[in-house]
């Protein structure tokens, strides 16, 4: 019997692992925890983590320090730890490299592996009901047959790609996510030309890195903005990103919702570091000058076709002003056009109908994250991700995590006392603590 079983274990569940391992030492009363992830060790995005490409986010808003700035699991305990705090304070720089913050991430993860099962895939959640009919705890079933029983779930099971409607992947067509994971093999093609679709931080980083890595490869870059719009991290826009913008967020009517995201989502979406932007305008300028154009932009177009040929694609781009379409042949087409936040309906199955949703059938969720449940539900369920209808831009962002998690904990703790006797717990392929 577990006070909570945590569903995924990203930066989110991590920084959660990490909190509860907090509270935990010295307390004679623990908070029971473990986690489920079906990936086979700790991973985060690492399709993406090109070698100079750099966080959109201070190092202080790290799984910890936002919550307990005297905590061993900040990065710069990190830095200290590995031997380069000295090093990283001379770089001058609040944007550390994103393999850093990806080496600092596993480096967290390892301190608190007794905490989490890898190779675990969830499948489904059943309802464990007393004898009145109520429901205090859930039973977690995984792939390889086992059961986690737990009084509290904490979902985060990340982002999915987005991709336009019709499109699949396959050898030819991928997600930004699968970028490095399908470098090397391109390497043996020898490609002659890219197509990257999308406007914001992971399709210039796509664009500069195909650009860089094959050298006489043509990368076309295809988007209906006239331009890469700037990210906006000005320092009263980013306040977006605080912990009270939260509150102010979630306790604002829908209309002053939906213009506070209309507002500063440049902050975040579909948006590019201005230096990115500025590298890239001169690689196109350079290429004018010499006559050699590998860097192609097509603004105020999109694809309306792409279909797969023996050799790559065959692209048609309508130019959105004149209604033109310009075909032309490449090896490989590259959607970078975000994520989306998993539906943990699914996963919740008959749980999912205990769930009240608002006007617009998305879940309703409590400012403490936790989902509102019909009166017989008195377990509780949390949300990583998926809520930025409710609590706004920050629901998948680092930005807020370690607040984040430290409200969910403090909920946890409020309503441990468990409103029904438990169930016998028995059946083979089960754990139990």
């Amino acid at each position: 019997m577990y006070d909570v079983i945590g569903v995924g274990f990203g930066p989110s569940n991590l920084a959660l692992a990490i909190a509860l391992t907090e509270h935990n030492a010295g307390n004679g009363d623990p908070v029971t925890a473990h986690f489920l992830e079906r990936q086979p060790a700790f991973g985060w995005h690492r399709g993406m983590l090109i070698e100079d490409a750099t966080m959109q986010v201070s190092f202080l808003k790290d799984l910890a320090t936002m919550r307990n700035p005297s905590s061993g699991f900040t990065f710069l305990a990190y830095l200290h730890d590995r031997g380069r705090l000295v090093d990283f304070i001379n770089h001058k720089n609040l944007f550390p490299l994103r393999v850093e913050f990806h080496d600092y991430f596993e480096w967290c993860a390892a301190k608190v592996d007794d905490l989490v099962s890898y190779g675990h895939d969830v499948t489904g959640v059943r309802l464990v009901r007393g004898e009145d009919g109520t429901v205090g705890y859930f039973d977690v079933r995984v792939a390889n047959g086992e059961t986690f029983r737990a009084r509290n779930l904490v979902v985060s099971t990340g982002l999915r790609p987005n991709l336009p409607d019709g499109v699949r992947t396959s050898e030819k067509v991928w997600h930004n996510n699968e970028l490095l994971h399908r470098v090397a093999a391109l390497r043996e093609r020898d490609p002659s030309r890219f197509v990257v679709v999308g406007a914001g931080q992971s399709a210039a980083e796509v664009a500069a890195f195909l650009h860089d890595e094959f050298p006489r490869a043509e990368v076309c870059s295809v988007f209906a903005r006239y331009g890469y719009s700037p990210s906006d991290d000005s320092s009263f826009a980013n306040r977006i990103f605080d912990p009270e913008a939260v509150d102010a967020y979630y306790s604002s009517p829908e209309p002053v919702k939906r213009r506070l995201m209309d507002y500063h989502g440049n902050t975040n979406y579909s948006a590019v570091d201005l230096d990115l932007i500025d590298e890239l305008y001169r690689r196109v300028y350079r290429e004018n000058v010499l006559g050699v154009r590998r860097l192609r932009i097509f603004n105020m177009s999109r694809p309306v076709e792409l279909t797969e040929t023996a050799t790559g694609v065959r692209a048609t781009i309508e130019d959105l002003a004149t209604g033109e379409h310009t075909v032309f042949d490449a090896d490989v087409a590259v959607y970078s056009t975000g994520y989306l936040p998993a539906d943990p309906s699914p996963l919740l199955g008959e749980l999912a109908e205990h769930c009240r949703r608002d006007d617009d059938g998305r879940l309703c969720v409590t400012r403490d994250y936790r989902l509102e449940t019909d009166p017989a539900v008195l377990g509780g369920i949390y949300l990583q991700g998926g809520t930025e209808h409710s609590h706004g831009i920050t629901s998948s962002l680092l930005s807020n995590t370690a607040v984040r998690v430290g409200e969910i904990l403090d909920s946890i703790i409020g309503r441990r006392e468990p409103a029904a006797p438990a169930p016998a717990y028995a059946g083979s392929g089960t754990r139990s603590e």
